[in-house]
């Protein structure tokens, strides 16, 4: 007997059923969706993360056969921990027209639309395929989709063009921002305040590293191309959270500072990395030890996520423009999954249901029109692909 077609509206809210907050697993919406394809004889491929307990997930719905479209969405959503939620977030509610629960926009109703179009891409004999891609733990770092993007280039078929559903309300975005996070750990030499040319504060250590960022991020906006798309159109750099000492009376002797660096796409990581470094080691560490050679500054990067830049031509960014009819430049200053699908060297752009204002917010919500959008979208999607 053939399975039952699911609405996307009814896929939303078996996906949204699924509280894949990033610090929990993510495999029983994982098993399901394997199962639902299945269903459908629609065979797909989990790839663990090291401790088994997350996985991403690809499928290939068509002919084995290089040229398809990659539809990506990530399937973890922030917490809910203290925000007012007026209805359950993780049960799909209907009010007005709009659809809340924790990840509608962000990213879950792309999901939704793809998986529920599956029965259409099966019977539409298409020449090339639809691969349907949904990773783990984009939320805290993009650190799902890279091995699977690996696993989906080295077992074939090479798809020609991707179209990461991050919610834009269906407009084309061809560039984001890129994004480092850093976890830098100060150890200074505590002494009694009376004494404090004998000491050295890790507060005032990490005071001097958040200085440096904010005059990089003010030189960057007295430096910036008016020009640009962006919006802050330069590099920012900024500490978003601090901790440290003891009391008012003892130079700290931790202090934890976590920053992230978001930069122009055209830019590289590593002359960003490089910097923070070297001002941490050279202007910060050589004082500090020399008042006491056990101080320290600890830098660990978190996370690394490549922008997203315009291609030259680019067959993904045609593709949707001929889907979508929009053919504005937009840009958006988050980051996504679609860097590291560029990165190696696939055509890749942003598109999808729902506004990106949602994300992370109580009462997050997608409207109904939206999913419709986006299912007229894939409609136009499967008559390129014939």
């Amino acid at each position: 007997m053939a399975p039952t077609p699911l609405t996307a509206k009814q896929m939303l809210g078996k996906l949204v059923s699924f509280p894949t907050v990033s610090d929990q697993t993510n495999l029983p919406l994982i098993e399901f969706v394997e199962a639902y394809l299945q269903s459908y004889g629609v065979s797909s491929v989990k790839t663990f993360n090291a401790e088994g307990n997350k996985a991403s997930l690809h499928a290939v719905v068509g002919p084995d056969v290089d040229g398809g479209v990659v539809l990506s969405a990530h399937t973890d959503v922030v917490p809910v921990d203290g925000q007012n939620w007026t209805s359950d977030p993780f049960t799909l509610t209907e009010r007005d027209g709009k659809l809340y629960g924790r990840g509608t926009a962000d990213m879950k109703g792309f999901a939704a639309c793809a998986l529920a179009h599956v029965p259409k891409f099966l019977g539409a004999e298409l020449s090339r395929p639809i691969h349907i891609a949904l990773s783990y733990d984009e939320e805290v770092g993009c650190f799902g989709a890279p091995p699977m993007i690996d696993r989906m280039l080295a077992e074939g078929p090479t798809p020609s063009a991707v179209i990461v559903g991050e919610p834009t309300l269906m407009k084309v975005v061809t560039g984001h921002k890129g994004i480092m996070v850093f976890k830098t750990t100060f150890t200074g030499h505590p002494v009694h305040a009376s004494q404090l040319d004998r000491g050295v504060s890790a507060i005032s250590a990490a005071a001097q590293l958040i200085n440096w960022l904010d005059e990089r991020t003010a030189e960057n906006k007295a430096n910036a191309d008016p020009d640009c798309l962006f919006d802050p159109p330069y590099t920012t750099l900024h500490s978003g959270v601090i901790k440290g000492g003891t009391a008012h009376n003892i130079t700290a002797q931790t202090c934890e500072l976590t920053s992230d660096i978001r930069f122009l796409p055209h830019e590289e990581a590593d002359f960003w990395e490089t910097a923070f470094r070297d001002f941490a080691a050279t202007e910060i560490l050589s004082k500090m030890k020399a008042i006491h050679p056990d101080c320290d500054i600890k830098i660990e990067r978190l996370a690394s996520v490549p922008g997203l830049d315009r291609e030259e031509d680019g067959v993904a960014e045609a593709l949707a423009r001929r889907l979508t009819g929009d053919n504005a430049e937009t840009v958006v200053v988050y980051a996504t999954e679609g860097g590291q699908f560029q990165e190696r060297n696939l055509s890749t752009i942003v598109c999808g249901p729902g506004s990106i204002d949602q994300a992370h917010q109580p009462n997050e919500f997608i409207e109904s029109t939206q999913l419709l959008k986006c299912a007229t979208f894939l409609d136009r999607l499967i008559e390129n692909l014939k």
